[in-house]
C-alpha cells in the first residue's frame, strides 16, 4: 500500500483477557481487536497499517502507549474518528488522542522513555476482583527493605540475570533512569486492600521479562530469602547469577511512553 498519512493514537487496555500485544493464530491479542475495529470504522475499504511502540506479554496492561496508523487516504475528523473508534472497541481497550506525524516519524525509535509501574499487595488474600490488575503476594514482605533494593537497580547494569529467554546477542547492559517502590497513588478501587505498592521503573528499554523479574527479585529480598548484597552481585558487569522468579504478569502496568 501507499503509504501517504501517518498518525500517532495513543491507546490505554486491560491485559487481563488478551495473550498480548501481537497477534497470534486463534488468539485474543490487543493488535487484532484493534485491527478489526479499525476495518470496522473503515467499513473495509480503506487501506491501512498499524505498528505499535512495542508489545506487551499475555495479562499485562498499558495505561498509556501508542501505535501508528499508516493511511493511504488523510482522517480529516480526529474527533469524530475517535467517537467512533471508542465506540466499537470493547470496553477493556480505549484510544485517548491522536495526532497527525510525518513520514519521518518512527513509533518505535522515536520513543525516547518508557515508565512501568507493578501493582502489588501482601500479607493476604485480597478481593478477587484485584486479579486482573493487582498481585497479591500472600506472604507478609518486608517493604522497607524492598525500597532499598529497588534503588540497587538504577544507573547503567547488566541485567541479564532478571531476563528470561536470554541469548549470547542479547542487549542486557541497559540504564535505568530512575527507579522506587512506594504506596500505591495512582489506581484506587473499593475491593482494593487498605494498602498497596507501586514499583515505577523508567528507562529508555528493557529485556524480555526484565522488570518481571527485577519485581519477582524484589519479592524473594522481601521474604528474605535474598540479600541486598545479592542484589548488587547480579548487577555486576561479569555476573552469571540467574534470579529464577518472575513476578506473575498481571500487577504489570506500561504507564506511559514518551517521544522525542
Amino acid at each position: 500500500m501507499d503509504q501517504n498519512y501517518f498518525y500517532l493514537i495513543t491507546i490505554q487496555y486491560l491485559g487481563f483477557r488478551y495473550h498480548g500485544w501481537q497477534k497470534q493464530p486463534n488468539l485474543k491479542t490487543v493488535h487484532l481487536v484493534i485491527d478489526k475495529t479499525l476495518n470496522y470504522v473503515f467499513d473495509g475499504n480503506r487501506k491501512f497499517k498499524s505498528l505499535a511502540v512495542g508489545r506487551t506479554d499475555a495479562m499485562v496492561s498499558a495505561n498509556e502507549t501508542a501505535f501508528e496508523l499508516f493511511m493511504e487516504d488523510p482522517i480529516s475528523d480526529f474527533d469524530a474518528f475517535l467517537e467512533q473508534f471508542n465506540y466499537y472497541l470493547p470496553q477493556d481497550v480505549r484510544a485517548l488522542s491522536m495526532k497527525e506525524v510525518d513520514r519521518n516519524f518512527n513509533v518505535i525509535q522515536n520513543a525516547k522513555l518508557k515508565e512501568y509501574v507493578y501493582l502489588f499487595a501482601h500479607g493476604q488474600k485480597s478481593h478477587p476482583f484485584c486479579a486482573s490488575i493487582m498481585t497479591t503476594f500472600r506472604d507478609v514482605l518486608d517493604i522497607e527493605l524492598m525500597k532499598k533494593g529497588a534503588k540497587l537497580y538504577e544507573g547503567t547494569h547488566n541485567f541479564r540475570a532478571f531476563c528470561s529467554r536470554v541469548s549470547e546477542n542479547g542487549l542486557y547492559n541497559r540504564t535505568v533512569m530512575s527507579c522506587g517502590l512506594i504506596e500505591n497513588n495512582m489506581f484506587a478501587a473499593s475491593f482494593f486492600p487498605e494498602e498497596s505498592y507501586l514499583f515505577k521503573v523508567k528507562g529508555e528499554g528493557f529485556g524480555y521479562n526484565q522488570i518481571r523479574g527485577m519485581m519477582g527479585t524484589l519479592v524473594k529480598l522481601g521474604k528474605n530469602e535474598l540479600t541486598l548484597d545479592d542484589i548488587a552481585k547480579s548487577l555486576l558487569p561479569d555476573s552469571t547469577e540467574v534470579m529464577e522468579y518472575i513476578a506473575p504478569a498481571s500487577g504489570l502496568i506500561l504507564n506511559s511512553v514518551e517521544f522525542d
